[in-house]
């Protein structure tokens, strides 16, 4: 069934197959935001009087019930369906006769997507706000536990100065922040209401789209019916940029849990139960979950690019490939739930080396501090670093391990009551 065709017009199901793709599929996961949406816009239709008020009651009951079967996975859109919008109606008629066809009164499939979209995305990164959070806290707690232990800061991969676990850990979680501010950039977008924009010239009917933004619980309405419709791909690049974000940090991470496993490191280890073995070597541990977490991570990485490059130079007004960037979105946010979701559970059983600059090839770690003693007693900097450095030459450096690290932000002063109280301030 499509809400444009000819009731008796045979189905050619090649272009049938490709026209709709996987969109029934991803229509299931935007349903049930559909159905809210048309409860709105019922109640709104009722309001202006293009509805009886019993009228909108019935829909809704209707609609009401269809969240339901959706709520417990009953719901389905059969191939004779083209979307949800199309299954839905056609619940409505068969259960409602004449009064079901009065839903599409004064909207359009466009603004329809749009709304049931916008709306799932709001829930979806509410949602991932949650998850970040979660971890957050775990790596705070993390950071305090192990704060006093010392491993080796790298650059270049190379040696290069103190760092602890403490900072290692608390510097993922005040980048956490960064990545909930970007959320928050965008939900302020997503959350501005499109319905009632319909094919993006609005409507002769006298509607009241104030309504609908209050029943949605919208924070703001998008006014400008044509300024709704092509913000579609503009919601989504939002959105995905964000995710995008989170990802990044994520997958850096799991990079350096993965050399930090690895046997020339020896930081850190897990419990066997997160860990996959070789069919061949015996000794293997391997960093299953952090890879394949990484590697996710890395493909959400592309996706802003995927939808840049996918409506780019579009006019204004709705496309069909619009239809295009659901599936990188629903994926997206399925993917980082799953990632996140698996994260928390295994990187609260880590378990640290307490030993690791025992090891004389760290002695080298400490260099700096040691000369930054001397450029305290009054040797120029640059003198003393020449002076550590023919040290080192002539194999005379003696590693002096006691530190002293006391402004804010560094390993002896990691300000954590200050970080989660920026994490309050933005979550």
């Amino acid at each position: 069934m499509k809400l444009w065709e000819e009731k008796d017009k045979k189905r050619n199901e090649i272009i049938d197959q490709f026209t709709v793709g996987k969109d029934r599929y991803y229509d299931t996961l935007l349903a049930k935001y559909d159905c809210k949406a048309s409860i709105a816009h019922s109640k709104m239709l009722a309001k202006v009087n293009i509805l009886s008020k019993n009228e909108s009651d019935k829909l809704n009951k209707v609609l009401y019930e269809i969240i339901d079967e959706i709520k417990k996975g009953e719901f389905e859109i059969e191939d004779e369906f083209e979307d949800m919008h199309s299954k839905i109606e056609f619940v409505l008629i068969q259960k409602l006769g004449d009064l079901g066809k009065k839903i599409h009164t004064a909207r359009s499939r466009n603004d329809q997507v749009l709304v049931a979209i916008q709306l799932f995305v709001k829930d979806e990164l509410n949602s991932i706000k949650k998850e970040i959070h979660s971890l957050f806290n775990i790596l705070i707690k993390l950071s305090e536990k192990y704060k006093s232990y010392i491993i080796p800061g790298y650059t270049h991969m190379q040696l290069a100065m103190p760092s602890s676990f403490g900072l290692w850990f608390s510097a993922y979680a005040e980048t956490l922040i960064d990545d909930i501010i970007s959320i928050n950039n965008a939900l302020s977008i997503v959350d501005q209401n499109p319905l009632g924009s319909a094919a993006g010239y609005g409507t002769s009917f006298p509607i009241d789209r104030k309504s609908t933004t209050k029943s949605l619980n919208f924070s703001e309405l998008k006014y400008n019916s044509l300024a709704a419709q092509i913000s579609r791909g503009k919601i989504e690049k939002q959105t995905l940029s964000a995710i995008s974000s989170l990802s990044s940090t994520v997958s850096k991470f799991c990079m350096d849990i993965c050399l930090y496993m690895g046997q020339d490191f020896n930081f850190i280890s897990f419990p066997d139960d997160l860990t996959t073995g070789s069919s061949i070597m015996p000794h293997k541990k391997n960093p299953d979950i952090f890879e394949l977490i990484r590697g996710k991570c890395n493909i959400i990485q592309s996706l802003p690019n995927q939808i840049n490059l996918l409506t780019t130079n579009l006019p204004s007004g709705y496309h069909r490939e619009m239809q295009l960037t659901k599936g990188p979105l629903i994926e997206s946010i399925n993917e980082i739930k799953s990632c996140l979701k698996i994260f928390n559970h295994s990187i609260k059983k880590i378990i640290i080396n307490k030993n690791i600059i025992d090891n004389p090839k760290y002695d080298y770690l400490f260099t700096v501090d040691s000369l930054n003693k001397w450029v305290m007693k009054g040797i120029p900097f640059r003198d003393a670093y020449k002076k550590m450095k023919l040290e080192i030459k002539n194999k005379n450096y003696i590693p002096n391990k006691k530190l002293k690290h006391t402004h804010v932000g560094s390993i002896g002063n990691l300000n954590l009551n200050d970080i989660k109280m920026k994490m309050k301030k933005y979550y």
